[in-house]
């Protein structure tokens, strides 16, 4: 009796250890900086995108994209000749990308195999910003940001099948991946609800007390959104009715946000040094995690949700001169800053 006791024993700390390191492995805490990529270029940029699955970052920077191979953090190629990127959004299944470009109002299609330029299609609008690949209707969505519409393409076609009006000018979106996109609409304070088959407008959901919202991210499980706002809030919003759950306090000038569903963060990429990070607790109940230091300017963000990994680009500056805004960015210092979790 004693012998097996202690065999049951042996086996219930055995596996308690087993336990402590899968935990240990897999939560949050304690974001640091790991590696400072850099990037060849002197351009300013905007959104990131990563292709999980792939392991590939694409990352607007001025006049190209360059892709990182996220593993070895080498550029493995790139789109060139762009008139001013704003966003990216993939179709791995098509092989395929779409790039938005704001000065000559286009989107750049691209073979992600090769990175040759496929087609460049004129949008319905003019600054196209946002942009959404969503499977579910195997359609690409164009948020533009001058024009307060979106025009969408059929990924397949290459061709702009529709042009939705929109009651604000948008900025980023999100997808549910059963027929739904979500967009902020950063004039407006709120977040438009989209039919992906239909191209309406379903709803219109107020975010107050959250005002000019930009980045946007999403808890697909728990059917809640992430917004963040230009007044220091991250906005938690329930993704089915459009109520506002509740607010928490964010960090200064911020464009970007993500969410790790395995870890149950969301993040929040702020212009002053910091990135917020927010944990859900369960039963609607989020805090925030801590700030992490990154660098200034560092607003835009992308996070590889299969590796954990979160991803946002920087690069220094001079002193602005007596009556402008800011200085000239310093060439050679464009880097991508990879964040983990430590454990």
């Amino acid at each position: 009796m004693k012998i097996e006791m202690k065999k049951i024993t042996v086996f219930v700390l055995a596996l308690l250890s087993v336990c402590f390191v899968y935990s240990k492995g897999t939560s949050a805490g304690s974001y640091k900086i790991v590696n400072k990529i850099s990037v060849e270029g002197n351009e300013k940029w905007d959104y990131l995108f990563s292709d999980d699955s792939s392991s590939r970052l694409y990352v607007s920077h001025g006049s190209q994209v360059q892709v990182i191979d996220e593993v070895t953090g080498k550029v493995i190629g790139k789109v060139s000749d762009l008139k001013g990127v704003h966003g990216i959004a993939v179709a791995p299944e098509l092989k395929k990308g779409f790039i938005s470009t704001k000065t000559d109002n286009s989107v750049t299609i691209f073979n992600t195999e090769t990175f040759e330029v496929i087609k460049r299609v004129e949008m319905t609008g003019t600054s196209p910003d946002g942009i959404l690949y969503d499977a579910y209707s195997q359609k690409v969505f164009v948020f533009n940001g001058h024009s307060n519409n979106a025009t969408v393409l059929n990924a397949e076609t290459n061709e702009v099948v529709a042009t939705i009006p929109l009651d604000g000018n948008p900025e980023f979106p999100q997808t549910d991946g059963k027929g739904t996109i979500f967009v902020n609409l950063e004039s407006a304070g709120s977040i438009a609800v989209i039919d992906a088959t239909s191209y309406r407008v379903k709803e219109v959901w107020s975010i107050a007390p959250g005002t000019e919202p930009t980045g946007l991210a999403l808890d697909n499980d728990n059917h809640r959104l992430f917004s963040v706002c230009a007044n220091k809030l991250m906005m938690v919003v329930d993704a089915e009715s459009g109520k506002v759950i509740t607010s928490l306090p964010i960090g200064e000038k911020v464009d970007g946000a993500a969410f790790d569903p395995s870890l149950k963060c969301a993040f929040s990429s702020n212009g002053d040094a910091t990135m917020t990070v927010v944990k859900a607790e369960g039963n609607d109940k989020y805090s925030v995690l801590e700030n992490v230091p990154t660098q200034k300017g560092a607003r835009t963000i992308a996070v590889n949700k299969l590796t954990h990994h979160i991803y946002l680009p920087a690069a220094e500056f001079e002193a602005p001169a007596a009556g402008q805004k800011g200085g000239k960015l310093i060439p050679g210092t464009f880097v991508i800053l990879d964040i983990v979790a430590g454990n």
